[in-house]
Parts: C-alpha cells; structure tokens; sequence
C-alpha cells in the first residue's frame, strides 16, 4: 500500500484543464445533494430549494478551483513533479474536501440562516462533505494513475531509438544500416551579459536544465561530463540552438534527441534515459507530440 502511494503522479496541469475538473467535482457534489438528498436535506421545508441546493455545488466548484489553481502556482516547488505522488495527491484533494466542507458551512449558516433547515453543527457539515467526496477521490486518482501509467508505459515501448553511443566519434552516428558520416556542428551559446559563453560540438550535448535565472549546460567534454553554468533563461539559449534533433521537451529541460538510449514511461509522462540511465529527462504532455514526432525522424 505505502509503495503505492510513493508512485509519481502527474501534478502538473494546464489552468483550463484544472478549472474543467472543478467543475465536474462541483456537478458531482450539486447532483448528489440534490437526487439523493440525504443527511436530513428532504426534510427541508424552504421556498427555491433545488436553487439552494445548487448553492452547494457552486460553493464546491469555487473552493476547488481556487485550490487547484492558485496554490500550485503560489508554491510550485511542493507541486513539482519531482515530489509528487499518488499519496501527496490523495492528500491534497481530500484537503479540499475538508475545506469545502467549510465553505458550504457558512453557506449555510451565513447565507442560508438555520431557520427551515437542518442545523448542522461544523462537525456535521464537514463530515456530510467528507463522505460525499472521500471514496471517488480515492477511487478516481488511483484509476487515473493506472490509465496514465499503462498508456505512458505502452507506448514508450513502441517509441523507435537511434542513439549516438557513447563510444562513437563526433560526427558519425549509429543506425540500423550501419555508421554512417556527419557534419561535426558546434553550438555556440552566449550568457546574457554576451561576454561568457561556451562552444561545443552539437553531437556532444546532452541536455540543457533551467534552474531560476541560471541554465546548465551538461555536455561531454573528452568523454567525461560537464556541467557549466550560463546565466541565461532556457527560452534565450534555445533560441541560439540550430540543429536538428535538439528540442525542448519540458519547461525545464532542452535535450539532444541523439543522445537518448531509452524512452520510459510512467504515469507522470515519458522518461528520457541518457548515459546508460545517469540522467533522466522528464518529458511535458504540452510537448508529447512534437517529441515523438522528432524520435521518429532520427
């Protein structure tokens, strides 16, 4: 159980698509209340009810999408990827729950007065929320992270790979007909202040990591790893880089195509493995298509 919860699970997530499932968690809780009308709510004798019921759903969708939203980009560092888990995002959702509950709390006592209706304490308000919502939540993020896992995982396995190993010489690169001759390119990448900059053969080019307002450049160096630093954005160097096979792939991360051995999948998206593993490049659904079009080019 515990290492099922320590399984990666996607955090990361477009505003539109995070506003989408709030309102679906707002529809559930707002039909629920009102077809089922359970915890004393059929009891209510209150002129526009079903609107009042309505009310609790909106609450819900209000709560949620401001979770959802504003707190993964308020704190981006404990919603990275890196850190997230199925665990974590149980977590957080069942949070939103309790903080639901709240909210359809004063809901109804604010806005509604007690008069004509139920008289929940908080107590009650919070556990009529929590037992609406806990098992989909639990239910709902552990078959996502199957579907997510079993649809990453098959497909990196179909995904073509024709790296550059590790012993070839710049210039050539290893295919299925045999070596086969390049043009030996160099990059040239200039830091912001345009005085530091470093020069390096393309084929020798890992991947490039963005961290604040510094990127390092991890590249081979006479077969041994380097990693400079260049204070640049990631958006300014990949703008300096013309060649082929040399993308960005995450908003963190551009990478040498050539230089991948293994594609990965997991339920957080695919993995790039370089080096026979040393590094692993994450890899963003935004960039999903254009990077398996790529591979399949090389």
């Amino acid at each position: 159980m515990f290492r099922f919860l320590n399984q990666p699970y996607p955090s990361e997530d477009s505003p539109g698509r995070e506003l989408q499932k709030a309102a679906l968690i707002g529809l559930f809780v707002g039909l629920f209340l009102w077809i089922f009308q359970p915890f004393g709510i059929n009891n209510w004798d209150t002129p526009n009810k079903d609107l009042k019921i309505a009310g609790f759903g909106l609450v819900t969708f209000l709560v949620t999408a401001f979770n959802f939203i504003v707190w993964r980009r308020l704190f981006p560092k404990p919603f990275s990827e890196e850190q997230w888990t199925v665990g974590r995002e149980i977590i957080f959702v069942i949070a939103n729950i309790l903080l639901i509950a709240i909210a359809n709390q004063f809901y109804l006592g604010t806005l509604l007065g007690a008069t004509g209706h139920s008289g929940m304490s908080w107590f009650g308000a919070i556990l009529i929320t929590f037992s609406v919502g806990i098992f989909p939540v639990v239910g709902l993020v552990s078959l996502n992270y199957i579907r997510q896992l079993k649809k990453y995982s098959q497909a990196a396995a179909t995904l073509p790979i024709h790296s550059l190993s590790a012993d070839e010489q710049p210039g050539q690169k290893e295919t299925e007909v045999g070596v086969i001759p390049q043009i030996a390119h160099s990059l040239t990448l200039v830091a912001e202040n345009e005085k530091d900059n470093l020069i390096l053969a393309a084929s020798e080019l890992l991947y490039i990591e963005s961290s604040d307002n510094y990127c390092t450049v991890v590249y081979l160096k006479n077969n041994h790893i380097a990693k400079p630093l260049l204070r640049s954005s990631l958006s300014r160097l990949e703008k300096q880089i013309a060649q082929p096979h040399i993308v960005r792939c995450h908003r963190s991360y551009v990478v040498n195509l050539n230089r991948v051995e293994r594609v990965t999948g997991n339920a957080q998206g695919y993995k790039l493995h370089i080096l026979g593993g040393q590094f692993q490049i994450p890899v963003a659904r935004q960039y999903n298509e254009t990077l398996v079009a790529e591979l399949k080019s090389l």
